[in-house]
């Protein structure tokens, strides 16, 4: 059997500028909840009601122009898209620092999740442009770490920039970097391996056919429309739907829950708020690598779900009680939340095939932010509501058991009888 090669440099040409681009557009949508224990909420007169929509207004921005994002990826070009991205929601994030009443940063949160919306099914769908079924898992994963590693620095910098000046100035501060990174995005990036010049002939023609011989055994589909009805898809948006409602309402809330139960600084938060992403890192990379290993989706998605429900509820259980071992718990939950990103975006291109997957994503991408409004509102509403986290935890929880049983009744039998291709121990 002829087993050809595929360009390793695609890895480390790639993955550092997605990272990059992907990381940026979390620290704009995430360090929002450092205001929020910061004092965002006295300085402007917001009521814990009022916080909980502010924070959560971004994901709504963020649903509603996910498809249109997706189509203009898939028929014009991710490159443009995601420079304009970059600029808008750079000077947006940067903006909100100036606000000086509720209404104006109403409008930002959600002009914010406009300008970001397309962020994430462009690059899923620049992924699969460029990388194959045995690689996509990985790939995925390192797009997706831009989530918990950004996280991770900023719960640290955050802190440490909102005791030096203030959450006016982090705003400031953190929102200028997408700018500058939006000249070498442009410079970077080349939407197909076929406009690369850092690819030869070769290596075009050799990547391309492994591409065109996953398509051959995905059954077709005639247009969107059929491809947006079908069962798999369906299930799939509200896996993503329920799933993020505990992703998110976790991520927003952290600081402030963090903050309120053990009554620490703002950088002590921080430092406590980063331990789950850690954990989060590495076992995405671990999971993501065994996907790609097994070539079972299902397999390193619900079962991961399962023990984040258990963790949260574990953790609600424990209360301020035991807070180390709550605290222990949530890491646990964190880490089994974002572990799964990786499987489960490389399996819609396994169930579709190409002419209707970008879009999909889209659609499957929204309903995840449509989830993570959900939690992100309801998470902060409940907190205010209740004086503590006890309730949210469950509701978290609830909504990941049943992303858990709609994850396991997705039908994953689509196989492609691909030549098999190598691409050497990269990224694994």
């Amino acid at each position: 059997m002829n087993i050809q090669k595929l360009p390793v440099r695609r890895w480390w040409y790639l993955m550092p500028v997605i990272f990059i681009t992907y990381s940026l557009a979390y620290l704009d949508r995430a360090n929002y909840g450092f205001a929020a224990a910061a004092g965002i909420e006295h300085d402007l007169g917001i009521t814990k009601g009022t916080a909980s929509l502010i924070g959560a207004l971004f994901f709504l921005g963020y649903f509603f122009f996910q498809v249109p994002g997706a189509i203009y990826a898939v028929k014009r070009s991710v490159r443009k898209m995601i420079f304009c991205s970059l600029i808008l929601w750079g000077f947006c994030a940067a903006a909100t620092g100036f606000v000086s009443n509720i209404p104006t940063l109403m409008v930002l949160r959600f002009t914010l999740g406009i300008v970001e919306a397309a962020v994430m099914p462009a690059m899923l769908i620049y992924i699969s442009n460029w990388f194959t079924k045995s690689e996509r898992s990985r790939a995925n994963t390192f797009l997706i770490l831009g989530n918990p590693v950004t996280v991770l620095w900023m719960s640290i910098v955050s802190g440490y920039l909102i005791q030096a000046w203030g959450w006016r100035e982090m705003f400031m501060i953190e929102g200028l970097p997408a700018v500058i990174w939006a000249v070498c995005w442009w410079v970077l990036v080349r939407d197909k391996p076929s406009e690369a010049t850092w690819l030869s002939a070769q290596e075009k023609q050799t990547l391309q056919q492994a591409m065109d011989s996953e398509q051959s055994d995905i059954k077709p589909v005639r247009n969107y429309g059929e491809a947006l009805r079908s069962r798999n898809v369906i299930m799939l948006c509200a896996v993503h739907a329920l799933w993020s409602i505990g992703v998110y309402g976790f991520m927003m809330w952290m600081p402030s829950i963090l903050k309120n139960a053990a009554q620490m600084d703002i950088v002590s938060v921080g430092w406590l708020a980063a331990a789950p992403y850690l954990a989060a890192i590495c076992l995405m990379l671990t999971v993501s690598w065994l996907s790609d290993k097994f070539q079972n989706r299902k397999l390193f998605v619900w079962p991961l779900l399962l023990i984040a429900a258990v963790a949260f509820f574990g953790s609600w259980m424990l209360g301020n009680h035991a807070f180390w071992l709550s605290y222990a718990l949530l890491v646990i939950a964190a880490a089994c939340m974002y572990a799964p990103y990786g499987p489960f975006f490389a399996l819609i291109p396994e169930l579709l095939p190409r002419n209707v997957s970008g879009v999909s994503i889209g659609l499957i991408n929204s309903f995840g932010a449509l989830g993570a409004f959900l939690g992100a509102w309801l998470v902060g509403y409940l907190n205010g509501l209740t004086g503590g986290p006890g309730v949210s935890y469950s509701f978290m929880a609830i909504s990941l058991l049943a992303s858990v049983v709609l994850m396991y009744n997705v039908r994953a039998g689509n196989k492609t009888s691909a030549t098999p291709l190598t691409t050497g121990n990269v990224a694994g």
